[in-house]
């Protein structure tokens, strides 16, 4: 709505000029949107979460860590990602375990500041999320929870003229902790008066990346910042998904920064409408995966408790049960040649004939607990995937 965009505050800075903080949005454009998201968010909550939560949970961390990390850089598959996450601090060998490591240490800061009844955002706590994420970490000037305050030899700059173009924030030390601290007054100013966390977080990230108070780390800390809010506001999992999002738009990400900029210098109505509908259609998407993924969590469980009491009313044997269970704990097919070489299975049939193995599978995949595709690998039955039969 028109009246959303009084929101507004300016800031006469003393070297960048004025910089102004507003709403922004075309609110006709984006309620379809905000009301898919808040529906899709409704229903996941309403899904079993109860019984998936801690796997879920780690799932989330460890994709988000991975995207967030891979939007600045990062060289870790998930894979390496996960692994990097249950290092002790003796065990950290590399700079890209340590920003993983770090990452799950500002996310955990995230959380108990979200769980906290009447949070708000605060300058002491955007330093101490910059601080966690950049722990340890080698950088020239960097230095944790210090705001950058460029010498005059030194400029910095953000984006690439692939992605909209090159940007100049505010060089001046003074400037950036003005403007960071207009930041926290103006979303003060947005809770008050009621504009919702779904507008108002991806408002945060845009600005603070503008701001780009620090020397290295803006980019993990914006993503940050965002989740910290939507948390508190009672978004759960999603606001971590939403950096997997970002990295398979990487493109369409770092552009809208720019051109969303563009426009506000241009005077543009409504300038940040396409940053926040980008934001919202990550949301539904991550939602909707989520919700998906708890289904198909759930769908294993029963799945696993199905199988163990199969064995139990020895339906199937140890053997059998041990093939299913592997299968399951690989987490994808299983070729039946890899399968066959694999040494745990040679064990199981080491004084047996291959008719017993294959009676062992023929039985499995007549119960429905395995299934075999055209390319004669194995699934666990509850994925549902096609047979070679179907």
């Amino acid at each position: 709505m028109a009246g959303d965009n009084q929101f507004q505050l300016r800031i006469e800075t003393d070297r960048f000029g004025p910089f102004t903080f507003q709403l922004g949005v075309d609110r006709p454009r984006l309620d379809s949107l905000l009301l898919r998201v808040d529906d899709a968010h409704k229903r996941f909550k309403a899904s079993p979460l109860s019984r998936v939560a801690s796997r879920l949970a780690k799932e989330v961390v460890v994709s988000s860590i991975y995207g967030t990390n891979s939007i600045e850089g990062g060289t870790l598959s998930v894979e390496e990602t996960e692994q990097a996450l249950d290092l002790t601090p003796a065990q950290v060998k590399d700079i890209e375990q340590r920003r993983a490591i770090n990452l799950k240490n500002a996310y955990e800061l995230t959380q108990r500041a979200a769980a906290q009844p009447g949070w708000q955002l605060d300058i002491a706590f955007i330093r101490q999320i910059h601080a966690a994420v950049t722990d340890q970490l080698p950088h020239e000037h960097n230095r944790p929870g210090l705001l950058r305050d460029n010498p005059k030899r030194i400029t910095t700059r953000v984006g690439s003229q692939e992605h909209g173009g090159i940007y100049k924030p505010p060089q001046y030390g003074k400037d950036v902790e003005r403007l960071l601290n207009g930041l926290v007054e103006w979303h003060q100013q947005l809770v008050e008066h009621r504009v919702p966390i779904l507008i108002r977080a991806p408002l945060v990230h845009l600005y603070y990346e503008l701001i780009h108070p620090f020397w290295d780390g803006n980019g993990r800390v914006g993503r940050v910042l965002e989740a910290t809010l939507l948390q508190a506001e009672g978004y759960k999992y999603a606001p971590f998904a939403q950096a997997r999002y970002y990295l398979e738009h990487i493109h369409a990400y770092f552009t809208l920064f720019n051109t969303t900029r563009k426009k506000a210098e241009k005077n543009t109505e409504a300038p940040n409408t396409d940053f926040v509908a980008f934001f919202l259609d990550g949301m539904l998407v991550s939602i909707n995966a989520l919700h998906d993924r708890v289904n198909a969590l759930i769908a294993q469980i029963l799945f696993e408790n199905e199988v163990k009491r199969l064995h139990d009313e020895k339906a199937i044997n140890a053997r059998q049960y041990a093939i299913v269970s592997q299968i399951m704990e690989a987490g994808k097919p299983v070729s039946l040649s890899d399968l066959r070489k694999a040494p745990w299975y040679q064990a199981l049939y080491v004084k047996l004939t291959d008719k017993t193995k294959q009676r062992d599978l023929k039985g499995l995949r007549e119960l429905g607990i395995l299934r075999q595709d055209d390319t004669n690998s194995l699934w666990a039955g509850f994925l549902n995937t096609p047979t070679a039969d179907d």
